[in-house]
């Protein structure tokens, strides 16, 4: 028994003065951290567009929520808001820059447009918990390796900015590593807005004391190509006047008027419209309400131009009472997609009497306001 307890004695001391061997050598274990490159993650439902001061929407002001802009453009002055969450393992002080990256998709580097500002206060991934994934693990907030920041992006001038972009959301650390946003997102920034028309007013000759109705003129949405920009569209005019001097009297000036009466008789113009399966048969009659006639024609209002010219200079949507969108505001009939038609007719009621002319020195404005 004494002899084979010395030998386990020999064989414990002998592995003892291996590793003390090993270590005084200077072998020992080395550790080296993985350079984690930073994880970006972009709240999807932190998406907002913020009206700007120049040219406010029809239910929003300056810095404010355009619920009713559905599509991914915008325009000079509005911002674009997004919740980004940066995660490093190496730590979250190591996180030297998170930016906002343009790049149009013709391009295959970006450049830098707007830095990102750190957020405090928020705890936990808020509308992200249980949706990030590295690998097969889901993450949690860890408050050590993990920063929200907030990113804005303020659409410049068309001059540097125009054309279709895809905007990331990129994060750079100390060692030079940068990871961005999977979720990059495409958008048309400073579109070109324009209405086509096809046709023209011409109501030729027209014989005092009687109604007649115009050939049919299409207003097309004509928004530059791929923009997606939804045109509200609206209405208004002007009295019309004999530019050759003739001596005209109808009935008693030398002006037609836009809207009028003549002997218990409505005279001036009127208009339908149509847009899809949508029409001015429901119309609730604008400024007067006067409401469509029994052939669905609606009064048109006077344009109103410098001060006090109020929303849109006075001017009436074209075909409205019709169901809304965008949260109760824009009818559905009124709304023209990028290349979508409204077709137009215009009756005149000419006064009696009426003589000379033509009146062709006047205006019926029709205007598209991007929504």
């Amino acid at each position: 028994m004494k002899k084979v307890i010395s030998i386990v004695l020999a064989a414990i001391m002998l592995l003892s003065s291996v590793v003390a061997v090993g270590v005084g050598a200077g072998v020992g274990v080395i550790i080296e951290p993985e350079q984690f490159e930073p994880r970006v993650f972009l709240n999807p439902s932190s998406r907002l567009v913020l009206d700007d001061y120049t040219e406010p929407g029809a239910v929003t002001g300056g810095e404010e929520f355009m619920f009713e802009r559905v599509e991914n453009y915008a325009f000079e002055g509005e911002q674009i808001v997004w919740d980004v969450l940066v995660w490093d393992k190496n730590g979250k002080e190591k996180v030297s820059d998170v930016f906002v990256e343009l790049h149009q998709t013709v391009q295959v580097d970006g450049y830098i447009e707007s830095n990102c500002r750190q957020q405090t206060g928020i705890q936990g991934l808020g509308e992200l918990t249980g949706q990030i994934f590295e690998g097969e693990e889901m993450i949690e907030w860890n408050q050590d390796t993990m920063y929200w920041y907030a990113c804005t992006l303020t659409v410049e001038t068309p001059n540097s900015m125009h054309g279709e972009y895809m905007v990331s959301a990129v994060a750079t650390d100390l060692n030079g590593l940068e990871g961005r946003a999977a979720e990059s997102e495409l958008w048309f920034l400073n579109p070109v807005i324009a209405l086509g028309i096809t046709g023209s007013l011409n109501f030729g000759v027209v014989r005092p004391g009687a109604t007649v109705l115009s050939d049919t003129v299409v207003v097309t949405n004509s928004a530059e190509a791929g923009s997606g920009v939804m045109l509200d569209m609206f209405i208004a005019g002007t009295d019309f006047y004999d530019p050759s001097h003739s001596g005209a009297s109808c009935p008693t000036s030398n002006v037609l008027r836009l809207r009028g009466f003549n002997s218990d008789r409505e005279t001036g113009f009127r208009y339908y419209a149509s847009s899809g399966s949508y029409n001015t048969c429901g119309h609730p009659g604008g400024n007067d309400a006067a409401g469509a006639d029994a052939q669905c024609y609606v009064q048109i209002p006077y344009y109103v131009d410098g001060a006090g010219a109020g929303p849109n200079n006075n001017m009436n949507r074209i075909v409205d009472g019709t169901p809304v969108l965008f949260g109760g505001v824009y009818p559905a009939g009124n709304i023209l997609s990028p290349g979508a038609d409204m077709s137009m007719n215009f009756k005149l009621a000419l006064p009696e009497p009426c003589n000379g002319g033509p009146f062709t020195d006047g205006e019926i404005k029709i205007f598209g306001e991007a929504v």
